[in-house]
């Protein structure tokens, strides 16, 4: 079924209804246009040199709908709006996030609430866990105190950013991929969990016992190596969110 519609300089064009399965065929492979759709319209971006081959950023391919990807995108939908319509979702529009209402006014009033406050603390925890790790070796290497008690106050910093970097993050997926379960996610938020017990542990350990570390037997072995293990939870963490960010194109 066509229906009447305007293109991008006034002029009418016929607007084709399309159903998910003869979108995906514009997907800019072998010469194919680059379709998307947003909110329930279907935009032909094959003149943008971002939507190359049929991909965006490695991440977003043509042929489908971007509704709620775009919400997660440091721009927003006016992006295709440069774009000419070439048809619209048949019998449907695109689902979009169930935001509660007080929450879209927050969002409309502070926009960068929406997708900022989980990247500008997740910073935190990252650094200072792994110096948590590096300040202790560099204690049992020189025997320096001052160092020891470094690693304490980053551990305890560590410990203080992580409940609102954990909270951050659920807040993200849940506005911005509507809850969608995802491998990544579930690894990130198993590892936060793991790394918030065991800093919670370890500062706990240190300030009931403050010489635990000077004698690497016993409980200061095994206080040691809780400590190493910070480090490669916090490189599980980085590594599974630059996927949700940066993903690897496939070839």
């Amino acid at each position: 079924m066509l229906m009447t519609g305007v293109g991008r300089k006034g002029e009418s064009k016929p607007m084709r209804e399309f159903d998910p399965e003869e979108l995906a065929a514009f997907d800019g492979k072998g010469g194919r246009p680059v379709y998307v759709a947003h909110a329930g319209k279907v935009y032909d971006v094959s003149g943008s040199k971002l939507w190359k081959e049929g991909v965006h950023m490695r991440r977003h391919k043509a042929g489908g709908d971007l509704t709620t990807d775009i919400q997660a995108a440091p721009h927003g939908p006016e992006m295709l709006d440069r774009y000419p319509q070439v048809g619209v979702i048949r019998e449907a529009v695109a689902p979009r996030a169930q935001t509660p209402e007080f929450l879209e006014r927050l969002f409309k009033r502070v926009p960068m609430l929406r997708r900022h406050p989980h990247p500008m603390t997740v910073h935190f925890p990252i650094v200072f866990m792994l110096f948590t790790t590096i300040f202790n070796l560099l204690y049992l290497v020189t025997g320096h105190r001052p160092f020891e008690i470094t690693a304490l106050h980053c551990l305890g910093a560590g410990l203080l950013f992580l409940p609102v970097v954990i909270v951050t993050g659920l807040l993200t997926w849940w506005i911005n991929y509507m809850a969608t379960p995802m491998r990544a996610v579930n690894i990130k938020l198993s590892a936060s969990l793991a790394l918030f017990v065991i800093s919670l542990i370890l500062f706990m350990w240190r300030m009931a016992r403050p010489e635990v570390l000077d004698r690497l037997s016993g409980p200061g072995l095994c206080y040691i190596l809780l400590v190493l293990s910070l480090a490669p939870l916090v490189v599980v963490i980085g590594w599974f969110g630059a996927q949700l960010t940066f993903p690897f194109e496939k070839e």
